[in-house]
C-alpha cells in the first residue's frame, strides 16, 4: 500500500501466493470494481489487514522502566483541552 513512507516506485520485492481459481476471480472482480489491478488491490487489502492485526494487539511486553513510564502516563490527569471542553458543553441539536 503506497504511503508517504513508501512511494509506489519503491516496490522492489516480489510476493508470490497460490490461490484457487474462484478466489482469483473474486479478487479480480473486486479490484475491477475499484478500478485497480489485482496486485494493487491485494497489496492494499493485505496491508490494511496487517495494520488492523497490529493495532488490535492486546498483549505487549515492556521493560520495567517502560512499564513504569506507561503507567505514569495512564495515572496522570488528562491535559487541559479547551476545545474538547467546549464540545462536551455544547447542547446537542436534538435536545
Amino acid at each position: 500500500m503506497p504511503s508517504e513512507h513508501h512511494p509506489p516506485s519503491a516496490r522492489n520485492v516480489m510476493i508470490n501466493i497460490r490461490a484457487r481459481t474462484t478466489q482469483r476471480d473474486l479478487i479480480d472482480k473486486a479490484a475491477d470494481a475499484l478500478g485497480k489491478n489485482r496486485s494493487d488491490f491485494m497489496l492494499e487489502a493485505a496491508c490494511r489487514e496487517a495494520e488492523n492485526v497490529l493495532l488490535e494487539r492486546r498483549y505487549f511486553t515492556l521493560s520495567e522502566e517502560q512499564f513504569e513510564a506507561f503507567t505514569a502516563l495512564l495515572d496522570a490527569p488528562p491535559a487541559t483541552n479547551e476545545k474538547l471542553r467546549q464540545l462536551l458543553a455544547t447542547k446537542l441539536p436534538w435536545e
